[in-house]
């Protein structure tokens, strides 16, 4: 995986996002949907007009969103930071549409109505629009990450969520994400609801819908290095294991023939025998295949073996193993 600095893998699956190309209408205007949902904010003021603000740390996000509004509903917000001395003073950008603007802005998202005499009248304070199209799910998708939205760096574990401040997005993101054939979790933190996905297969694909296919590549590698390295640790404890059971079972073997040595004498075996027992005697830390090779005559590891087995049978006969 391409490494940034020290920027996070979900920083960098941010920018890819923010990087792409805005779409068509139908995308725009779902985007727009998903970003109002988790960064906009209704604010009612005298006269009965209604204000839009989107508050966004992520100043990329935040230019996206402008030119999301500006290209697919021709306002023109304005733009200017906050900040705030919690979280090492954190910057946070802020837009706010005009009255017209707004107006532009509720219509489009059928949150607002203006009736004959051109007095607007609030419907709802969530967007609604329809989203059919597998394009404009995957636009919602990418909207609601840009706004809020994190991934884990996956050398860690796997785990992308959705925070919400109330249960819309959450519905609407269960919605999304069972049309998407994609299980998901949620829970409450802190008084916000969280919708999630930790399967790493699941991750790779809610990437890709989203349109990040460089992150999907990264992710994708890094999970392979992971499955390699694991494999790797696997294979060497199993080695591990597998050289201490050896190591005991040749101290046994060479105790037994010590034993049957001490009893009758290792010229009473065959020539066979006798060389595979004075060998295992001299190399108690040896394999059989090992024992095999050093024979005067060389054999294999199962040649090796059945003679073991002989001598073993033949100490079992005389009593010096039960």
């Amino acid at each position: 995986m391409r490494t940034d600095g020290k920027q996070s893998f979900s920083a960098r699956v941010r920018e890819e996002l923010i990087r792409l190309p805005v779409g068509k209408s139908c995308c725009m205007l779902s985007e727009i949907s998903a970003m109002t949902q988790t960064s906009g904010h209704l604010a009612f003021r005298g006269g009965g007009t209604v204000a839009v603000s989107y508050r966004l740390e992520d100043t990329g996000a935040a230019r996206r969103l402008f030119l999301l509004l500006k290209k697919r509903l021709g306002v023109n917000p304005s733009l200017h930071f906050t900040q705030t001395s919690r979280l090492g003073g954190r910057r946070t950008c802020v837009l706010t549409l005009g009255g017209e603007d707004t107006r532009k802005l509720l219509s489009a998202l059928h949150m607002a109505e203006t009736d004959d005499s051109g007095m607007m009248h609030l419907k709802r304070t969530v967007p609604r629009h329809p989203m059919t199209r597998q394009c404009c799910r995957r636009a919602f998708l990418r909207g609601a990450f840009l706004g809020a939205g994190t991934v884990s760096n996956p050398e860690k574990g796997y785990h992308l969520e959705w925070k919400a401040e109330d249960e819309t997005l959450p519905r609407t993101m269960e919605r999304l994400l069972g049309k998407c054939d994609l299980p998901f979790h949620s829970y409450v933190r802190k008084g916000q609801q969280v919708i999630y996905l930790k399967g790493a297969q699941q991750i790779a694909d809610i990437l890709a819908l989203m349109g990040a296919g460089q992150s999907v590549l990264d992710f994708e590698e890094t999970r392979v290095q992971k499955q390699v390295r694991a494999a790797a640790v696997r294979a060497a404890n199993c080695d591990e294991y597998n050289g201490e059971k050896m190591l005991d079972a040749a101290q046994k073997q060479a105790e037994v023939i010590r034993k049957l040595s001490l009893k009758q004498g290792l010229f009473t075996l065959p020539p066979a025998l006798r060389e595979v027992a004075r060998l295992r005697l001299e190399n108690p830390e040896l394999s059989l295949k090992e024992l095999g090779e050093m024979m005067e005559k060389p054999v294999g590891k199962s040649g090796v073996n059945h003679r073991m087995r002989r001598l073993m049978e033949i100490a079992r006969e005389g009593g010096i193993i039960g």
